[in-house]
């Protein structure tokens, strides 16, 4: 679905635009891939490893309508993969990231829909369902945004969807990277904010794919899941690190002990399926689309009322066995 096509990538040097960069060129044959961002060594950088003749290396803000209105000319797809994304930095930052997460969230919608673009995937995060930090609750507004926009794409045949995970193992500014960095340091204790704090964990290849395989799923205003496992922080640090001391140091400003990806309070709108789930949205469009199937001809079943999605009681666990195959693959 994607050769011969025209994708652009918001956030595109960052750890998932790359991996997806990598797939796409290696499955299928892109007429341009277009990566939009603003770090210019990060795209130089980029551009050393990813020099295939389809490449666009496009310096640009989400900040800046009138620059993504003229990167997306003649675009397909756009994933939208650009935010501030660190908890306690938001925290002490709230305007910063209230511009790029959520005004950058809706210029990226007014260029998609000035540019015809087909297909529009929007990257969420765990931290968006009941959002206790400023981070998820700009992301909530971000997916708050896109969903809508599909009542204002007219007579155009434009689509935008929402796909939400949670920790991606190994990407820059998570956990595994931090506990490594401190390993090689010689530190004499790991730092654990709450011995019973838990995440969802997926790998970057495994993000990447899901988000591929929802752009032919995709209907336009749903919110995809992943069935993804989770795991108990003291067991990532002793899989890391187990003859290394833990130091319980509390909860930074914004964390969650357990995080969310499904809330009980969206039961009602949500979908099982095989190996993900699909959160409806609240509101109704103009032309009627049924949730509970999807053009690949998979079907799922409305969950249980007050069904909650979350890495506490999750079904699926990463052992320290488990973790540590996954760490050494990284």
């Amino acid at each position: 679905m994607f050769s011969n096509k025209n994708i652009l990538i918001t956030g595109g040097t960052g750890s998932f635009g790359k991996k997806y960069t990598k797939i796409l060129l290696e499955n299928y044959k892109p007429n341009k891939i277009i990566i939009y961002s603003r770090d210019e060594l990060k795209q130089y950088e980029m551009s050393q490893e990813f020099d295939d003749k389809c490449m666009r290396y496009f310096i640009g803000d989400v900040r800046d309508v009138d620059r993504l209105k003229k990167a997306m000319k003649d675009v397909d797809f756009v994933i939208h993969a650009a935010a501030l994304k660190h908890v306690p930095i938001a925290e002490y930052n709230p305007m910063e990231c209230i511009k790029t997460n959520i005004y950058g969230a809706q210029n990226v919608i007014d260029a998609a829909l000035e540019n015809g673009v087909s297909k529009i995937i929007a990257l969420s995060t765990d931290k968006a369902a009941n959002p206790v930090n400023l981070y998820g609750a700009t992301k909530l507004a971000s997916d708050k945004l896109f969903v809508a926009a599909n009542n204002l794409v007219g007579t155009q045949d434009t689509q935008f969807s929402v796909v939400r995970y949670g920790n991606v193992i190994g990407s820059r500014g998570s956990v595994v990277p931090y506990f490594q960095k401190l390993i090689n340091e010689g530190n004499k204790f790991l730092p654990i904010t709450d011995e019973k704090m838990t995440r969802f964990m997926i790998t970057l290849e495994d993000g990447v794919n899901f988000v591929l395989k929802n752009f032919e799923r995709m209907q336009g205003g749903e919110i995809f899941v992943p069935k993804i496992p989770s795991m108990k922080i003291v067991d990532l640090a002793s899989a890391m690190a187990p003859d290394l001391e833990q130091k319980i140091i509390g909860i930074r400003p914004g964390e969650k002990l357990h995080e969310i990806m499904c809330p009980a309070d969206d039961s009602h709108l949500t979908f099982e399926f095989d190996d993900h789930f699909v959160i409806a949205p609240t509101i109704t469009f103009t032309n009627k689309r049924d949730y509970d199937h999807n053009i690949l001809g998979e079907i799922g079943g409305k969950v249980s009322q007050g069904f909650e999605y979350n890495s506490g009681n999750n079904k699926e666990w990463l052992d320290k066995e488990e973790l540590i195959k996954l760490i050494k693959e990284i």
